[in-house]
């Protein structure tokens, strides 16, 4: 467990990653994109994370948690100087989420004594209100906020089921021109990459709305990816490994501009 010593305590990579419930793949790709590198190496190259590097990873956890995308938290983090009143914002902004997900787990535990109280009784609930606590579970364990699952749902309906499974298409015959560009080894500012990439993010700016709303769905699916990658990984065709490769290519190619 992370902890500070009078010593100054220094972590190691494998540390980081078991305390913060990341990868230690993730955390590399943090330390390429420049959004945390360890402040300092053993002879042997090795990463070791000062007390200043630990209070960085927390930053970019919360942001991460609040919605923001590694681009916009690099942003953050260069325009503010880590002081208290600083972290003190962050705090506060995440007691509040962590507060209105409070209210969510009441609101389920308020169902599940409901159907508990139920079945005591010898009456079984009936389908619909299994279904909505279903739908109540499934926002409770997703990133995405029920809002966000609304609008999402409802973008969904307005483009219709042909046009939906048009766009799964398309984004497969994507996935498998990018894999190939990233096993070649294609650098990420190569047009045809560019183009790749374009396409890619006008598909998915289809499933989401315009503004403010649209920019948070999306970066709430971007955090659902990275934290979920594994269990998100065994539904899909391709090996996780090469969609993690995938998407990390995609955040360089965008960066890359």
């Amino acid at each position: 467990m992370i902890g500070k010593d009078d010593a100054g305590r220094r972590w190691s990579i494998g540390e980081m990653a078991r305390a913060s419930g990341m990868t230690v793949r993730a955390l590399r790709h943090y330390d390429e994109i420049g959004l945390l590198s360890a402040d300092e190496r053993t002879a042997s190259g090795h990463r070791r994370y000062t007390e200043h590097d630990v209070r960085r990873l927390y930053r970019v956890r919360a942001l991460r948690a609040l919605g923001l995308s590694l681009e916009e938290i690099a942003v953050v983090l260069a325009d503010s100087a880590g002081d208290l009143a600083a972290m003190r914002d962050l705090l506060t902004a995440q007691l509040r989420g962590l507060e209105a997900h409070a209210v969510r787990i009441q609101q389920l535990t308020h169902r599940l004594h409901g159907l508990l109280e139920q079945i005591d009784g010898a009456s079984m609930p009936d389908p619909d209100q299994f279904m909505t606590t279903l739908e109540m579970i499934s926002v409770f364990e997703t990133s995405f906020t029920t809002e966000q699952r609304e609008q999402l749902a409802r973008r969904r309906t307005a483009l219709g089921p042909e046009a939906v499974e048009a766009a799964k298409t398309k984004w497969a015959g994507l996935v498998e021109e990018l894999l190939r560009h990233v096993q070649d080894g294609t650098p990420v500012d190569d047009p045809q990459v560019k183009a790749l990439v374009g396409r890619w993010d006008a598909l998915a700016s289809g499933f989401h709305s315009d503004g403010e709303d649209g920019e948070r769905t999306k970066a709430a699916a971007r955090r659902t990816w990275e934290e979920s990658s594994e269990e998100i990984g065994r539904s899909l065709p391709w090996p996780v490994d090469r969609m993690r490769d995938l998407v990390h290519y995609l955040e360089r190619a965008r960066q890359a501009g």
